[in-house]
């Protein structure tokens, strides 16, 4: 039976947002910002999760399990303003059971 993880997410001003989130619906971190409005509206997601517009890019902080990078992904990021070694985008982390814990702070929007 799928469970409910936790995610810290540091938002744009610096404030820790402690979420309860859901394996069950096949969501991604940059849906579960916007489901929880840690970004301001029309500022993360604007390619709708297709890892063409970096809008979503986040940094993770500490040591979970996540899956690799795609090409795609790597592509986007090589384009993308603020990048560090932990920076992903949010669109291409699914929510599973594996992530649980996850700590990630959301990249400057510009």
């Amino acid at each position: 039976m799928p469970q409910d993880i936790t995610v810290k997410i540091t938002d744009r001003n610096g404030v820790l947002h402690l979420v309860q989130a859901p394996t069950d619906m096949n969501m991604s971190i940059m849906e579960l910002v916007r489901a929880y409005e840690i970004a301001e509206e029309g500022t993360i997601g604007i390619c709708g999760g297709m890892a063409m517009c970096a809008s979503c890019q986040c940094y993770v902080l500490n040591e979970v399990k996540i899956p690799e990078k795609s090409d795609e992904e790597e592509a986007m990021l090589s384009e993308a303003f603020h990048v560090k070694p932990n920076s992903r985008l949010g669109c291409q982390i699914q929510l599973t059971e594996e992530i649980n814990g996850l700590e990630i702070e959301l990249a400057p929007e510009s």
